[in-house]
């Protein structure tokens, strides 16, 4: 099993352990500690829903760096029992939950309001509207809420009418939306 180093914060240079093979697309290096730079003081105290987390990197690095608590979605049962181990290993079991679904599914087992929202999903996969448009249905989305939906270079951002794109950023092959919840009319 190799590793990802967590960047910043309380376990600055904790190891991650991330499980070989196709079943998780870490988030490159750079590219994180660039997207923990422009969140900065946004994950004080905050709540995180980590969807697709694959190997809880993004997830990991917000409770480090002053997140209150974060909820991993990841549906290959596997790498989401690695998550619970490495948040055991990392003392931070307390403030994670792990669900163990496809994150269209695990939506109903949600609670509550997310400040930040980590939306990676296979870049093969479609753009998760429906499954984000729920979360905001059921108020775990609000116009106060920053969804970052993480996808190809190649793709444009997407246009969501529920969704506005405040920010973008590409980093090569990586490309990262910045959204809220647009105001209901």
């Amino acid at each position: 099993m190799a590793t990802l180093r967590l960047t910043g914060g309380t376990l600055r240079s904790r190891r991650v352990p991330t499980p070989r093979g196709r079943a998780v697309r870490p988030t490159p290096a750079r590219v994180k500690e660039a997207l923990f730079s422009i969140l900065g003081t946004a994950l004080d105290d905050a709540r995180v829903l980590d969807a697709y987390a694959g190997t809880g990197a993004l997830g990991f690095e917000s409770l480090s760096r002053g997140a209150r608590e974060v909820t991993f979605v990841e549906a290959h049962a596997p790498t989401a029992q690695a998550i619970k181990l490495a948040a055991a290993d990392l003392g931070v079991s307390e403030a994670s939950t792990v669900i163990v679904a496809p994150f269209e599914r695990a939506i109903a087992r949600l609670g509550g309001r997310y400040d930040i929202v980590f939306a990676d999903p296979p870049y093969a996969d479609p753009y998760p509207q429906a499954a984000l448009s729920a979360l905001r249905a059921r108020g775990a989305i609000d116009p106060e809420s920053l969804v970052i939906y993480e996808h190809s270079a190649r793709v444009a951002a997407p246009a969501d009418p529920q969704f506005e794109v405040v920010r973008t950023e590409r980093y090569g092959a990586v490309a990262l939306a910045f959204m809220r919840a647009r105001v209901a009319a």
